[in-house]
């Protein structure tokens, strides 16, 4: 939350069970909003509009689930050696594809690194071919070896 005026998430009880109370235990409902909205007391537009004012106000960038790798379709975290006067083309280039949410720069031989996700393993090794022949840059493909879980969530203190 660094730049962000924290103060006024410090004094807003609902923003602060929002951002903390539903990392897990999201409802799976037809009506996700509305069922959140009665456990604060609220309606599900005034669910809607405080998430839009934290997501406007850049304390959170996404609601969505997240996914085991491979449980859902295929994924394959990849990087590229890519020259430095290049990188910005290149990372365009990989950006674009539907199946890159993001990339992001490492300072490393290996300076261009993404997650390729898509319905099977044929679809990703024909997104990863067409990568390098766009790009001109061979794709280094990183296969999942061991499955690790993260959790994202935390619990946040207010100060």
């Amino acid at each position: 939350m660094h730049g962000h005026n924290t103060d006024v998430l410090l004094d807003d009880p609902l923003k602060r069970r929002l951002l903390n109370d539903f990392q897990h235990g999201f409802p799976i409902s037809p009506t996700p909003y509305k069922d959140i909205g009665e456990q604060l007391g609220i309606s599900e537009v005034e669910v809607l509009s405080l998430l839009a004012t934290l997501q406007d106000d850049g304390f959170i960038s996404r609601i969505g689930a997240v996914f085991r790798a491979n449980s859902v379709g295929a994924s394959m975290l990849a990087a590229m050696a890519v020259p430095e006067d290049d990188l910005d083309r290149v990372a365009q280039i990989i950006s674009a594809y539907d199946e890159v949410n993001h990339n992001y720069e490492r300072e490393h031989h290996y300076n261009l690194w993404f997650v390729v996700t898509a319905e099977d393993d044929a679809h990703l090794q024909n997104v990863l071919l067409d990568m390098e022949k766009c790009t001109a840059c061979p794709v280094l493909f990183l296969p999942m070896l061991h499955d690790y879980h993260i959790d994202l969530g935390f619990e946040l203190k207010w100060t």
